[in-house]
């Protein structure tokens, strides 16, 4: 179960790294600094988005939860 859960945290950190790689910039900041701001325009929907936001929440539950299951199996030696 240790290890099961162990596997789920690094597979939940790199779609959590993915998903918010994905959102667009929201203003000046470094993804207008690349050209990001230029193409915010052009590309995406808001459906789109707040699908992305939905998963990228969830993404992040799942991770907190493994991070305080595995502490708990630490700390209780299950």
């Amino acid at each position: 179960m240790y290890l099961a859960i162990q596997i789920v945290l690094v597979i939940t950190s790199i779609l959590m790294a993915l998903f918010i790689l994905l959102h667009k910039g929201k203003g000046g900041g470094l993804s207008s600094l690349f050209g990001g701001g230029m193409q915010s325009n052009l590309s995406g929907s808001t459906v789109v988005e707040k699908n992305l936001d939905r998963v990228t929440i969830v993404t992040v539950i799942i991770w907190l939860l493994c991070i305080v299951l595995l502490l708990l199996f630490k700390t209780f030696g299950w």
